[in-house]
């Protein structure tokens, strides 16, 4: 379940009860952000070493940015536009128009990435395994076939969103339920499976596992380095929060102690997953083969532990076993495909809509910002969905491999999420000078040495994590890679400008 859609049903909750206290805002901003999937991810791209990473993500990004947004929400808390309205009154219009729209090209390229590995657990589920990589349709190989049926699929999913809201919510909700069901199943296997072992891991804990990648894509210091970018996914959303402070018991007090108790809770929930997932799997044996990528190694662990959990707690032969690790899968991929299928119903509506009516009208053609019988803008929503439509066809028709095709995918969406903070981090010492004798609501950052310092050390792990994920396909000499992975923020940022410009001519 995506960060902004548990803030937005967050809020609305919160809008309707007493302050918040302390734990109950730690519980907020982990049930907003944290995700076991991105655990799993971790583990498939460096092992137990990325441990490390996310516990420098928490300490450089996460915790000053949550600081800088509970400051921002606490003082806009009655303007309408997000971030659009935080970074307008810091750094003006054409800035926050950009970084803004920037924010909005990360929720697309999301699609772009949901819709493209919702058809991995749709084919677990009825074959037990992942299939797409034989999946042909008209003689297209499997990444085309892919591009073709999610073409289909976002055009019906635009046409279910333009009917309204009431199906949005109820699957979405739904969708929700079922992602916490998911976590509990592999938590839970996995620590039974550990005590059956007598405490051992398929994936031996030693100083080399813990500091060393298995993985050979990520050995070189710019690779290494690039993978921050996935542990600053790991930590996104918290700006779907910032104006929570308003509902804050004490907050100039409770917020950043929630803050610290979350991400303290946060990064060892995250750490502990990462080291969870190698109970059952070894990277070497169970991980490092070519038909494994990021759009379904997920799968591949449910399978692996399933299959192990039958053997030594069921005590069956090694071909029940296996059966057994499928039908596991099976049942976590119908889920996943559900909360899938909920979560794109979501956001393809959401961030367009929120942007849309808190962004200045002038900057739109009248059809963007119409509103359908059920209060949808139905024209944008056909435009976004050309745009995924043309940036999916491009991709699954570049002619790369399926391990490829998902890791340029998550790169492209990690790489376009990040970006946007660097405006917001960017904008936070103009805010504090703007606002320095008027701001009102919590204050977290006083001294101008602090603030500066502050938005030094963010803005360098958000700019040099981009700078590496962005520079490691070219010294690979993979340029089919390294053009879509950058192709997202440049893109989204020049038509961002054009709509710019094209609205201060005719003003």
């Amino acid at each position: 379940m995506s960060s902004l859609k548990k803030g937005v049903f967050i809020m609305d909750k919160v809008q309707s009860n007493r302050k918040i206290t302390t734990m109950g805002l730690v519980l907020i901003i982990f049930s907003t952000i944290f995700g076991i999937s991105n655990s799993q991810t971790a583990f498939y791209q460096m092992g137990y070493a990325s441990a490390t990473w996310y516990i420098l993500g928490a300490l450089l990004f996460f915790i000053p940015t949550s600081l800088m947004f509970a400051e921002y929400g606490s003082t806009f808390k009655d303007a309408h536009g997000g971030i659009y309205s935080w970074l307008e009154k810091s750094i003006g219009k054409k800035w926050a128009f950009i970084g803004s729209f920037t924010w909005l090209a990360g929720w697309v390229l999301t699609l772009v990435s949901l819709l493209t590995n919702m058809w991995i657990p749709l084919s677990v589920t009825f074959s037990g395994v992942d299939k797409t990589q034989t999946w042909s349709l008209l003689g297209l190989n499997s990444n085309e076939t892919i591009g073709i049926l999610s073409v289909f699929a976002i055009i019906l999913i635009t046409w279910v969103a333009n009917r309204g809201l009431n199906a949005i919510t109820q699957i979405s909700y739904f969708s929700g339920i079922i992602s916490v069901i998911d976590i509990i199943i592999f938590v839970g296997l996995s620590v039974w499976l550990l005590v059956l072992q007598g405490g051992h891991f398929a994936e031996p804990i030693t100083m080399h596992s813990v500091t060393q990648s298995p993985n050979s894509a990520f050995q070189s210091p710019v690779s290494i380095f690039s993978f921050l970018v996935y542990a600053i996914f790991a930590y996104a959303g918290m700006e779907t929060l910032g104006g929570v402070t308003d509902n804050t018991k004490n907050a100039k007090k409770t917020f950043p102690r929630a803050v610290i108790i979350a991400t303290v809770f946060m990064t060892l929930s995250y750490v502990v997953s990462i080291f969870i997932c190698g109970i059952s799997a070894n990277w070497l044996k169970d991980l490092s083969g070519s038909n494994i990528n990021l759009g379904n190694v997920r799968y591949f662990m449910v399978t692996n532990l399933g299959s192990m959990f039958g053997e030594k707690a069921l005590h069956m032969n090694a071909a029940n076993s296996v059966v057994l690790g499928q039908w596991i899968s099976r049942f976590m991929s119908l889920t996943g495909f559900i909360s899938y299928f909920g979560e794109f119903l979501f956001l393809i509506y959401a961030p367009i809509k929120s942007f849309i009516e808190g962004s200045p009208k002038d900057f739109w053609p009248k059809k963007m910002t119409k509103l359908n019988q059920n209060g949808i803008p139905s024209f944008a929503l056909w435009i976004q969905t050309l745009v995924v439509c043309l940036i999916v066809l491009g991709v699954s028709f570049g002619g790369s491999t399926a391990q490829a095709f998902y890791t340029i995918l998550t790169d492209m969406n990690n790489i376009t999420t990040a970006v946007p903070y660097l405006f917001l981090v960017v904008a936070f010492p103009f805010f504090k000078k703007n606002f320095a004798n008027n701001q009102v609501g919590a204050i977290f950052y006083h001294r101008r040495i602090t603030i500066n310092f502050v938005t030094v050390i963010t803005m360098a792990t958000l700019a040099l994590s981009i700078i590496f994920t962005s520079l490691q396909p070219i010294l690979d000499h993979d340029l089919q890679t390294a053009f879509w992975t950058v192709f997202g923020p440049v893109f989204f940022i020049i038509v961002a400008w054009i709509f710019y410009n094209r609205a201060n001519k005719k003003a």
